[in-house]
């Protein structure tokens, strides 16, 4: 693709995406409204049904949009046997925004609306951070060490979050999605962290333990999801919205939650050393197949 024409279609996709977005979420945030307003447990039901059938809308209208790419192509494996009845615990590598976006495209006919852990500072986003507040997305704030030094009565507080939001999704089938590193992945970010994976960051267990703590036998199944994008690696969401995206590279892995998993990871070492090793392990195994891809 041409510069000119990349510059061309770069603004055009933005404001569509834009548009898209506005459109889908302005009545979830209306709905929210009401949901707030009307604390009702049948109403309550109504309005996430409702919702949930806006956010696939707007899934809906990113697949449009990703489908006017005629150099895109998807190399997807592990769709097979996905059900929109049942729950989902989905854990996914981070390499860009584009992410989130791939994630609702691929999987919006094949599992629950895909509820995301995400960071304090999108609460603030314009229709975004209101839209998944009405959704019952939770808001995880991140604390440094020295801030939790600083400040020990902080400790926790993402733990707590989360058993709330997962207090919520008992109601209907749903999938909680986690990017267990915490942050997209740069190679900066990896020396930071001193990562001993090439294309990954080490993960970050709280978040899922504390999810298959509070909704238990609930989760049919844990997708582990590795993503990957092998053409555009560097920028691969701005390559998205510049068309310059070619290939997107998703492998599913369905994984059983057994009841080794099953624990209190704050309070239990025990348990705390076996779940990090057993998440060490899918991250192993994941590390040498993006190399292989």
């Amino acid at each position: 693709m041409t510069r000119i024409l990349a510059a061309i279609t770069l603004p055009l996709s933005i404001v569509l995406t834009i548009l898209v977005t506005i459109v889908c979420s302005v009545p979830i945030i209306i709905a929210g409204m009401v949901k707030l307003l009307l604390p009702v447990p049948g109403i309550w039901r109504k309005v996430s049904i409702f919702c949930n059938f806006m956010m696939y809308c707007w899934c809906a209208g990113l697949a449009a949009l990703l489908r006017l790419n005629p150099h895109l192509q998807w190399d997807v494996e592990g769709l097979e046997g996905l059900s929109k009845k049942n729950w989902y615990l989905l854990i996914c590598n981070h390499r860009s925004w584009a992410d989130i976006v791939v994630l609702c495209v691929l999987f919006r006919k094949h599992i629950p609306m895909n509820k995301y852990f995400l960071k304090q500072q999108l609460a603030w986003v314009p229709f975004i951070g209101l839209a998944c507040w009405a959704l019952d997305m939770p808001f995880m704030k991140r604390y440094s060490r020295s801030y939790l030094l600083r400040h020990p009565d902080r400790r926790g507080k993402d733990v707590e979050t989360t058993r709330r939001s997962c207090e919520k999704f008992r109601r209907y089938p749903t999938t909680i999605v986690n990017f267990v590193e915490g942050s997209r992945f740069t190679h900066e970010k990896r020396q930071q962290t001193h990562s001993p994976y090439q294309h990954l960051l080490p993960p970050k267990a709280a978040g899922i333990a504390m999810a298959i703590n509070v909704l238990g036998s609930q989760f049919d199944k844990l997708l582990n999801i590795t993503l990957c994008y092998p053409n555009n690696d560097r920028h691969p969401f701005y390559d998205m919205l510049s068309g310059r995206l070619t290939r997107i590279v998703v492998r599913v892995q369905l994984e059983p939650i057994n009841e080794e998993l099953h624990g209190d990871y704050v309070n239990d070492k025990t348990f705390k050393r076996r779940f990090q090793r057993w998440l060490n392990m899918l991250w192993d195994k994941k590390d040498i197949q993006i190399e292989e891809i």
